[in-house]
């Protein structure tokens, strides 16, 4: 793999073993002689940090509209600080959840229009769009069953919530092939992996 800047995402519904895949290449990464920098949205550091506390585990109300808001506004404070500033500097960006969830969760799922979520995603990012993305797909029923009792207010929304999130999730990768690829997440950590590194060997 060349040594330049790179900005890959890992999305999927909750409990799809994303985070797992991402340190996973992370490690692969490093063995390769590439710095990685693994980020995550929302709540990346500082600012981001308080926004996830109030996304995750406010107890009021939330409109659909202030939540995507919220997601945005944290989006915006990570890229101007932290991702744009390392992929300048040659360094590959590893981010759990990007543009994609607030199209999938907020979009598909809450249904927030879709035409204002993509524009404002624009503005967010500056126009700033990953190299790749990876959606991990995997039943609703698994999903809840790996996330456990304990769960976050978007863990509780519920299964129709979810099928909606997972259905959005596979609309985009149809959408959007060239960066997005969607890998069956109901297998082996190792064999997932596999097809992970599949994809990222064909940026070399």
């Amino acid at each position: 793999m060349s040594k330049k800047g790179l900005f890959i995402t890992f999305e999927g519904i909750d409990g799809c073993g994303k985070s797992t895949q991402l340190n996973l290449l992370s490690e692969y990464l490093k063995s390769e002689g590439l710095e990685v920098v693994i980020t995550r949205e929302p709540g990346a550091k500082g600012l981001g940090e308080k926004l996830r506390e109030i996304l995750l585990n406010y107890e009021g109300e939330v409109s659909s509209n202030c939540e995507a808001f919220l997601f945005l506004a944290d989006r915006a404070q990570h890229i101007d600080t932290l991702v744009k500033p390392a992929i300048e500097a040659g360094k590959v960006v590893l981010c759990d959840r990007h543009t994609d969830s607030t199209i999938a969760y907020q979009g598909y799922g809450r249904g927030v229009d879709l035409e204002q979520i993509k524009m404002l995603n624009r503005i967010a990012t500056s126009g700033l769009v990953p190299d790749l993305t990876f959606v991990f797909d995997l039943d609703v029923e698994i999903s809840q069953m790996r996330v456990g009792k304990t769960k976050d207010r978007m863990e509780s929304a519920g299964d129709d919530f979810h099928n909606r999130v997972r259905n959005g999730y596979l609309e985009i990768t149809k959408q959007e092939p060239e960066r997005v690829k969607v890998i069956n997440s109901d297998d082996s950590i190792e064999n997932i992996f596999e097809k992970v590194k599949q994809e990222i060997n064909r940026l070399k």
